[in-house]
């Protein structure tokens, strides 16, 4: 069974819950999963992908998509909900 790396930082928000899945061999993906029911599929519960994590070199990757793997992160930088790294201007930065 694969788990989370023993360093990820984050606890799942409410109602959700991260799953994790072989991804290549040194690579795994971080799934985010929401429980709640949406029409749109069923009542069936939906994921997103959060991120990927390289055991080999014990990095962290965000996600271009489900299935490309992006640029490296620190896992300090990133939420709960997504290591994808947000792009602000200077005034944004300001009201962090």
């Amino acid at each position: 069974m694969i788990e989370l790396p023993i360093d990820f930082p984050h606890k799942p928000p409410k109602n959700y819950t991260y799953e994790v899945e072989q991804f290549k061999r040194n690579m795994i993906s971080i799934w985010l999963r929401d429980h709640r029911s949406y029409d749109y599929n069923n009542g069936k519960s939906v994921k997103t992908i959060w991120g990927f994590y390289d055991s080999k070199k014990k990095v962290y990757y965000a996600p271009i998509n489900s299935k490309t793997v992006g640029k490296e992160v620190d896992v300090r930088d990133t939420r709960s909900y997504t290591s994808m790294q947000l792009k602000l201007n200077p005034l944004e930065l300001a009201f962090l």
